[in-house]
């Protein structure tokens, strides 16, 4: 179903629909228009609304410095066939000695409800656990995004645990919810 490529330079991850590649400053236009959106950042722990075009090139950068000092990998979600980045997803938070990271990811609301986000968790899954050999991945999500919760479960990971009211966005406390998934369960999907 999918394949990775993984050259010195580069990575792409590819799956019928979707392409995951190393964001280019060509593309902060996309990402502003599909992240300049409330309903996105309501979602998500760290992304501004309203979100600029300088808010992007800053996060590119940022992206760039991940990959060079090995502290994160972050990845335009590249719609195959409208050759467009329509959200992103990040592999970070490392922990090497443990063989640990964390996924976020967001996605342009007019691509929600499509299956799009369960495809680009499952391919970063298969570079977290095959490439890098990675022996645990989480994630945290705030508890009313039921959306993310069914991502996240389909994709095969476990609920671990809540944090109680652990984020304060838009004005008041959230719970997080504590998920993870171990190499052993993805290699018996």
């Amino acid at each position: 179903m999918s394949s990775a490529v993984n050259t010195r330079k580069t990575f792409e991850l590819t799956s019928e629909r979707l392409s995951l590649r190393k964001l280019r400053f060509s593309d902060a236009e996309d990402i502003r228009r599909n992240a300049n959106n409330k309903e996105v950042a309501r979602w998500t722990i760290s992304v501004p609304y309203p979100y600029t075009k300088d808010h992007a090139v800053r996060f590119i950068r940022k992206t760039h410095y991940g990959y060079e000092n090995r502290k994160s990998y972050t990845f335009g979600i590249v719609l195959r066939k409208e050759n467009k980045v329509i959200g992103t997803i990040t592999l970070s938070k490392f922990d090497y000695k443990n063989k640990n990271a964390e996924i976020g990811y967001w996605l342009g609301k007019r691509y929600w409800k499509q299956g799009l986000m369960t495809e680009a968790v499952k391919l970063i899954l298969k570079f977290g656990f095959r490439q890098l050999k990675l022996h645990r991945i989480g994630s945290g999500l705030f508890e009313e995004n039921v959306a993310s919760r069914r991502v996240l479960e389909k994709a095969g990971f476990k609920l671990e645990g809540k944090i109680r009211e652990s984020r304060f966005r838009y004005g008041r406390w959230h719970n997080e919810l504590r998920y993870g998934v171990l190499s052993s369960e993805y290699k018996s999907n």
